[in-house]
């Protein structure tokens, strides 16, 4: 039987300070486990709001799988391998953080302009920790043109070798934009995290606005989303959850010494 509940835009967690206003669909801010917190794999769903000319100054990742996705604005990035550019609305970029990897991300816009970004960032985890960092990034603007829902990244078996690579086997990032009174279903997943980025949608009944999530466990395929108006969405399909979670009580979740995700195949 599937479960569902809807999380709204202000029931998110909300961090600021003088440059950026952060709605975190899960809370990272603070002294927070980030596995406890988790849906099925997905650690942090960050919607955050970065002042022109502001960002985060060099920082280190390790063992995780960082998915960045730019709403409004332009994200300049540079890593410590070589990696740099600026991302615009309708490209997604991986980055495979591996055994450990410095960067920086910026809102591209001077400051003089005014310019806000409006990026979400998302987290989960590899399948095993360490490996050398990798980074990609694709333009699918042409795609989600289509009104279709599109893989922006995936780490499954057999998804087409251009779609940007997830080093974990159990999740696969869709997005789609849909025009007023479009529909699309949602593929089957053990764990889904649907995330409205701009516009209204109803799910079965439930409308959700720019901001709202809907998180489902054991759901089938074909649950229905029907655009109220133009609107763009974010779905993580997942097939795996950390052992432990609240939503994630199966036989299967047991703890593995060597998967960094905690459960077994």
């Amino acid at each position: 039987m599937t479960t569902s509940r809807v999380i709204r835009a202000d029931d998110r967690y909300h961090w600021s300070n003088e440059w950026l206003e952060s709605w975190q669909s899960f809370p990272m801010a603070g002294n927070f486990d980030l596995r406890t917190g988790a849906h099925g794999l997905l650690m942090v769903h960050n919607d955050d709001i970065v002042e022109s000319g502001e960002g985060l100054d060099r920082h280190r990742h390790q063992d995780v799988e960082v998915v960045t996705w730019v709403v409004e604005g332009a994200l300049e990035h540079r890593d410590s391998g070589g990696n740099t550019g600026v991302l615009t609305p309708g490209t997604v970029q991986v980055m495979s953080a591996g055994s450990g990897v410095d960067h920086s991300e910026r809102n591209a816009a001077a400051r003089s302009t005014h310019e806000r970004l409006r990026v979400i960032q998302m987290w989960v985890p590899p399948e095993y920790p360490g490996g050398k960092p990798a980074y990609a990034e694709r333009d699918v603007a042409s795609l989600l043109a289509s009104g279709e829902l599109i893989i922006l990244a995936s780490g499954t078996p057999g998804t087409d070798p251009g779609v940007p690579h997830i080093r974990n086997p159990y999740v696969t990032l869709h997005a789609a934009r849909l025009t007023g009174g479009a529909s699309i279903s949602l593929p089957e997943a053990r764990f889904g995290h649907m995330f409205v980025v701009t516009g209204r949608v109803d799910v079965d009944g439930d409308q959700l606005s720019a901001g709202d999530a809907l998180r489902t466990v054991a759901a089938g395929a074909g649950l229905t989303v029907t655009s109220l108006d133009d609107c763009e969405l974010l779905f993580w399909q997942m097939s795996r959850g950390f052992a432990g979670q609240t939503w994630a009580a199966t036989p299967a979740d047991v703890e593995s010494p060597h998967r960094v995700t905690g459960v077994a195949p």
